[in-house]
């Protein structure tokens, strides 16, 4: 399957999805921050000194998925109708799980709305907290569901 983002020369180009049926589309992305078990404790307990880290990365989160055009260059803008955002405290981990939904009634989907929201929550938890633990790893970031269009359905293994 060619790459669609490429012209017959190997130009990039944003892709003509004027000709595709208007269809209600889904994505969920997911992925997660692991952390010292320290940083872990001052996330749970809400101790953090720039505020609510969770709070606040869900919020990025919602808005790094509103920014998505901004940010990727062939991605284009379109009207999304839901951005859910969770962030669950993982013990095993230790760190934050993190998981996104976008939706849209639209010509093509919202992968890459999810998936930057789950990576622009990652970053602020990151960045509430590099104070006191500048290992941190993100990690785990993939699309593990989209539906709606042409191609149907997927759902990650």
């Amino acid at each position: 399957m060619p790459l669609t983002h490429f012209d017959a020369q190997g130009q990039a180009h944003m892709v003509d999805v004027s000709g595709k049926e208007v269809t209600d589309r889904i994505a969920v992305a997911v992925g997660h921050v692991k952390m010292a078990p320290e940083t872990y404790e001052i996330i749970s307990e809400q101790r953090a000194a720039k505020g609510d880290v969770l709070g606040v990365a869900r919020l990025a989160g919602i808005m790094g998925a509103k920014k998505t055009p901004d940010l990727i260059p062939l991605c284009h803008p379109l009207p999304v109708t839901k951005v859910a955002v969770e962030l669950t405290l993982d013990p095993d981990l230790p760190g934050v799980q993190i998981e996104a939904t976008v939706k849209t009634s639209g010509q093509t989907g919202v992968e890459m709305e999810a998936l930057t929201a789950v990576s622009t929550a990652a970053l602020t938890v990151y960045d509430m907290t590099k104070a006191v633990d500048k290992a941190m790893e993100i990690g785990g970031i993939h699309v593990s569901l989209k539906d709606g269009g042409k191609s149907g359905r997927y759902e990650a293994k």
